[in-house]
């Protein structure tokens, strides 16, 4: 029972603690989902960085704007009040007060709405990337197409599914630790894939996302971004990753029974790497596409 307790005042204080430095824009802002964050991820992108920025700022303005209404209205109960002898004044409006507290929310807006715009029409710029990927939403798994790089077909796809140890351990009575799944030190339950997306950093990467059976959703927070994944449509998005690492998302649409279990795993790499890599792909399929092409008794 004590054990029980200290436990829960530890995760609070990591919890306080976690808040407090997204709050102050610290490195405490993970880029991947850790047990008791409370403030969302910096990002590993410029725009996910203006996101957050601007909802730093969203939050100050919240802030603020409570301070001020709660402190005047405290103060209105406290020194006004009728065990003071406070009579109530007869007067209903006041037109200088109401017009400053008609101005100020509008100039609030203002600050709010001209970042907000920037980065909404920023956010829409998909032009000139140097990368497309095609991101496919399957019930329940990704498949992946290299449409073009740097003007070429790589000719690269495949399907990314959840990996075997977190499968093996979801099933009903399978008695596992799901906390014993680790991708290194990372717990990554139901968070890690057989078949990452590799990408490269300091390169636009554009993504056209659709579904084939239902709708989905591509979600990896540290882009910044969300998409709807919806059949019979094509939406697109874009991303320029800055730091190399993995970075993990979910499908955060509703699709079906196994909607919890088909996660996103996007592998950024330098781009000296990423191209060694996607030489070594493309070599492997034209291989099997020439296996497969071979009339029988060859190849």
């Amino acid at each position: 029972m004590i054990a029980s307790g200290v436990t829960r005042t530890r995760r609070a204080f990591a919890g306080l603690a976690l808040l407090a430095g997204g709050a102050l824009g610290s490195t405490a802002a993970f880029a991947n989902p850790v047990p008791w964050q409370l403030n969302m991820p910096q990002g590993v992108s410029d725009i996910s960085k203006r996101v957050y920025d601007l909802h730093m700022l969203g939050l100050y303005v919240c802030a603020g704007i409570g301070i001020v209404v709660f402190a005047v209205m405290f103060v209105a109960m406290f020194r006004f009040r009728k065990s003071r002898g406070a009579v109530a004044q007869t007067w209903a409006h006041n037109t200088r007060l109401e017009v400053v507290w008609t101005i100020i929310p509008i100039l609030l807006l203002i600050m709010l709405a001209w970042p907000a715009t920037r980065l909404l029409i920023d956010m829409n710029d998909v032009g000139e990337s140097d990368l497309t990927v095609k991101v496919t939403g399957f019930q329940w798994r990704w498949r992946y197409d290299y449409v073009e790089y740097q003007k070429q077909d790589p000719g690269v796809h495949f399907i990314s599914s959840l990996d075997t140890e977190s499968n093996r351990v979801r099933q009903l009575g399978s008695g596992l630790d799901p906390n014993a799944v680790k991708d290194g030190d990372y717990s990554s339950y139901l968070l890690n894939v057989d078949n990452p997306l590799v990408v490269p950093v300091g390169v636009k990467i554009r993504f056209l996302i659709t579904a084939d059976d239902v709708i989905h959703s591509w979600w990896v927070p540290t882009l910044g971004w969300k998409q709807d994944a919806i059949p019979g449509f094509i939406n697109d998005n874009w991303t320029k990753i800055n730091t190399p690492g993995l970075y993990r998302g979910q499908c955060a649409e509703l699709c079906g029974r196994d909607h919890a279990f088909m996660p996103i795993v996007v592998k950024a790499v330098p781009q000296a790497e990423f191209e060694q890599w996607l030489a070594t792909h493309k070599s492997a399929a034209a291989a099997t596409a020439a296996v497969g092409a071979a009339p029988d008794g060859q190849g």
